[in-house]
């Protein structure tokens, strides 16, 4: 596969076709270098080690036969030629036209390089946590450290400062269980971990074979292999690795999680590139899954989270800070309100 710096070119010969192309390439986190269509396509693009692959859609192949005999033969860049007029970006089927756009990207020039520096999240001052709520401190010991809450948070490029912050927010004795799938390395899970608790009340480690689901603990999703969830949240390395584009991937999390446990109360989508979630959140939504996600404002990068917005399920849209608020009024409104709601 070409190098690393994912540089692509887009050739359509409709203009929103062509752009709705390049925003999704660059929603990925390629490069598009140039957007043209073919009558003006200029020759420097041609030359050798210029682009790592074109994206060609033409409506009229028959039209620019001339055309893509002259490409083939002066280009050294391979030709992903697209199989269909792009939908829009709010038509429910955009999440899988994109997913299978971003795997066929994956397959010609490799992921996009992403890299998180864990070393300059911030050390000191983290957020004052929010109060404990009374209602909290008051739960038997069944309650304290079972699993009858789960929530998913998912995020990418800049995921890891807004969790910490979200993380560093929540109050002890939360009643609620987590499971991260954080697109990163795999080499530097541990650090994750490290990072993620460090000033925080929540415990974490990276889910491995028996892992289980805890209230008070977040278990980090890995990056080599899928995991699945047994129905008292015990958790099984299935030996493949995840499906699609993304490692670990948040849509393929989501649904292990509701159908393995049996249910997911909740999801939230922080910072990233990407539409990872966006399958799986709407279909959970519908069965009363509460989806919650990062404000564009607040992100470093926002078009995973605007994916996930995009698709109409989203209840909730805040900053870090503001999404633990919302979780610890909701959980102290369901405890108050006891095991019958």
């Amino acid at each position: 596969m070409a190098a690393a710096s994912g540089r692509v070119g887009v050739i359509a010969d409709d203009t929103l076709q062509g752009h709705l192309l390049a925003g999704a390439i660059k929603g990925q986190g390629y490069r598009v270098v140039v957007n043209t269509d073919p009558e003006h396509l200029e020759a420097r693009w041609l030359a050798e080690d210029a682009l790592d692959l074109w994206v060609v859609d033409l409506s009229r192949e028959d039209r620019w036969q001339p055309f893509l005999d002259h490409l083939l033969e002066r280009t050294s860049a391979p030709l992903l030629f697209c199989d269909g007029q792009a939908p829009a970006r709010t038509a429910e089927h955009y999440p899988r036209w994109e997913r299978r756009l971003v795997t066929k990207l994956v397959g010609y020039i490799g992921a996009p390089a992403v890299e998180e520096r864990l070393e300059t999240l911030p050390r000191a001052p983290a957020p004052a946590p929010i109060p404990e709520p009374r209602e909290f401190q008051a739960l038997p010991d069944g309650e304290r450290t079972g699993a009858g809450r789960v929530w998913v948070l998912g995020a990418s490029l800049g995921g890891p400062a807004a969790v910490k912050q979200f993380l560093d927010c929540l109050p002890p004795h939360l009643p609620v269980a987590f499971i991260l799938a954080q697109h990163i390395d795999g080499g530097f899970l541990d650090t994750l971990c490290q990072v993620l608790c460090r000033d925080s009340q929540v415990t974490c480690r990276v889910a491995g074979d028996g892992s289980r689901l805890a209230h008070g603990h977040l278990l980090v999703a890995p990056v080599d292999q899928s995991i699945e969830f047994a129905a008292d949240g015990t958790v099984r390395r299935s030996g493949r690795g995840w499906e699609g584009p993304y490692a670990p991937c948040i849509d393929q999390v989501l649904h292990n999680v509701a159908d393995g446990f049996g249910h997911c109360d909740g999801a939230i989508l922080f910072s990233g590139m990407g539409n990872d979630g966006a399958i799986a959140a709407p279909r959970l939504a519908a069965g009363g899954t509460q989806v919650w996600a990062q404000t564009a404002d607040s992100c470093a990068v926002s078009s995973q989270p605007d994916a996930v917005r995009e698709t109409g399920c989203v209840a909730f849209n805040g900053t870090p800070e503001q999404l633990a608020r919302q979780l610890v009024d909701r959980v102290r409104r369901q405890v108050a309100a006891g095991p019958a709601a």
